[in-house]
């Protein structure tokens, strides 16, 4: 009975911030929907916005990711499933990650300069990121970067401690990073094409 409650706890939680992303990820969509009408865009102006939004994505994935062990993940992927819904999902994900990859420098520094900076033990899941990097290395950094409930900050901050080459890190944490949001893009607009258009 006391180990079945961690795991229900768990889930509770995992559930949780599936809803939150997606209550995130519909109030982007619709307040986009409702700006684009309200200002009469046409769709092919708004493809001249395209530039404009991929920066935005980028500096949003970008501090999102530079939060060290502080759960910021939910808002930015909800903009990154709404930018995906109007422009190249691909190119959203190719953005998002390479910012995403660059936030994590933050959390491979504090652990570079001394993981007492940051309390590892007490972060969910901690342990279990910790086998998968000792056992698989590159590759478990990239599992760990594809994932999307435990924080990637541990990774960081356990190859900064390690000291791993930073590019040894972030090429892993880029491909994993780059896997899950081009995932995001195409499940996040296949359920929101799904939703009837406003109507106004």
């Amino acid at each position: 009975m006391v180990r079945e409650r961690p795991k229900q706890k768990r889930w509770i939680r995992i559930v949780f911030y599936i809803v939150i992303l997606a209550g995130f990820s519909l109030a982007f969509f619709f307040l986009f929907q409702y700006l684009r009408t309200y200002f009469d865009i046409p769709e092919e102006r708004l493809q001249g916005f395209a530039t404009t939004a991929y920066l935005i994505v980028f500096g949003i994935t970008l501090l999102s990711n530079a939060a060290v062990l502080v759960p910021v993940a939910f808002p930015h992927l909800a903009v990154i499933i709404a930018a995906a819904s109007y422009w190249d999902p691909v190119l959203v994900a190719l953005v998002s990650s390479v910012a995403g990859a660059l936030g994590e420098i933050t959390a491979y520094y504090a652990g570079y300069l001394g993981k007492r900076i940051v309390h590892l033990e007490n972060a969910p899941g901690y342990g279990r990121l910790a086998g998968w990097m000792e056992r698989y290395g590159p590759w478990g950094i990239f599992l760990i970067s594809f994932q999307p409930i435990l924080p990637v900050d541990i990774a960081g901050i356990l190859a900064g401690a390690s000291k791993i080459p930073l590019w040894k890190f972030l090429l892993p944490c880029w491909g994993g990073k780059f896997g899950k949001y081009l995932l995001a893009c195409y499940f996040g607009v296949a359920i929101l094409d799904l939703l009837p258009p406003l109507p106004f």
